[in-house]
């Protein structure tokens, strides 16, 4: 391992030395690419060394699963107990939470699971503070809840910059790039958009992060490090929320930064908010089965994602349940009238009840 950490931090010095312009792009693109690898390598014998995250492992529960990370002593135990039934223990000094503390929050008929970590310290990647073990659990979360009090807010960057290094990608979405390995023939390279660097230069990177031979069809305009993104192994794409808390201790014209919510654990200030972002940030919505002979109402919901659609639901409820089901019948949210006959290819919106046919 220490000599994984060596060879990365040479990679990263020459990158930081070397001028990016046209005439080293090519170069500069194949060392990133070299630097994924090795840190990819880092992460798998990491996690494999301690078990998938030393001990830190959680089995999921519920509708989703939302990560709280922060540094130390900045209220992640108050607001788990808050929001949860959970009884992580509290107390005002660093490390407080040395293992992992899960609680379930139910909220708009979803059980929203909500887990606890040890705070995160400076040299947490290098394994400091249990670094790697919350690393890892953040990698499994449904949605991140970034948090700090306003002692400590400027860690709120130096976090996401942090899980960033670590293959943590926070409210982005993946490169739209489609591979098609083959097991002769090279590397061809299609698409119709003027990318930052050249051909021959995505065809390196590929080689170099594993790809030998194939199709590579990019879709969209992408950067350098979105290039070496989609070819990287251990991308995670996970939405985030940026919290700070105490904020009773704040005037409220300081409390109106863009894409930071403030909240006071202790004092239940914008819990509620906090509670409605974190829906919507999972994308969780209702469905209601509405059997023959029925009426539509709102009993007992399946909780579903946005963008699924009714073919979805209905694998939700069995496969043995979906076999040879065509279309449905559905009321309110979606339906243009009662009853409405819809195909199962149909997306779903929140508060739709489906009766399949």
């Amino acid at each position: 391992m220490s000599n994984i950490s060596e060879q990365i931090s040479i990679i990263e010095k020459e990158i930081r030395e070397t001028p990016y312009h046209k005439g080293t792009e090519h170069y500069i693109g194949k060392l990133r690419a070299k630097l994924s690898k090795l840190k990819d390598k880092q992460f798998e014998e990491t996690t494999s060394k301690k078990g998938g995250g030393g001990g830190y492992a959680v089995k999921k529960h519920g509708d989703a699963t939302v990560v709280l990370v922060g540094p130390p002593s900045v209220g992640k135990s108050t607001l788990l107990n808050t929001l949860t039934n959970a009884q992580s223990k509290m107390a005002p000094y660093a490390f407080t939470t040395v293992t992992v503390i899960p609680g379930m929050m139910n909220y708009k008929d979803a059980a929203i699971q909500i887990l606890d970590v040890p705070g995160l310290i400076e040299g947490a990647e290098e394994g400091k503070g249990r670094g790697k073990e919350v690393i890892s659990v953040a990698r499994g979360a449904n949605l991140l809840v970034i948090m700090t009090d306003i002692e400590k807010s400027e860690r709120i960057t130096e976090i996401a910059a942090a899980l960033e290094r670590n293959g943590i990608r926070i409210n982005k979405t993946p490169p739209q790039v489609i591979i098609e390995k083959k097991v002769s023939g090279g590397i061809t390279v299609h698409t119709n958009i003027k990318q930052t660097i050249n051909n021959e230069a995505i065809k390196d990177m590929a080689r170099e992060l594993g790809i030998k031979n194939g199709e590579i069809t990019i879709k969209e305009k992408l950067t350098l490090d979105e290039i070496v993104d989609a070819f990287s192994r251990n991308r995670i794409y996970v939405p985030a929320l940026f919290v700070i808390n105490k904020s009773d201790m704040l005037d409220k014209e300081d409390q109106e930064k863009e894409n930071l919510l403030y909240i006071s654990a202790q004092e239940g200030k914008n819990l509620n908010k906090l509670r409605e972002l974190i829906w919507e940030k999972l994308g969780l919505i209702r469905v209601y089965l509405v059997r023959r002979e029925e009426e539509p109402h709102f009993n007992s919901p399946i909780i579903m994602k946005s963008g699924q659609t009714l073919n979805d639901v209905a694998k939700e409820i069995g496969e043995e349940f979906a076999e040879g089901k065509t279309s449905a019948r559905i009321w309110n949210h979606g339906a243009k009238f009662p009853s409405q006959e819809v195909s199962l290819n149909r997306k779903i919106e929140d508060g739709m009840q489906i009766r399949f046919i």
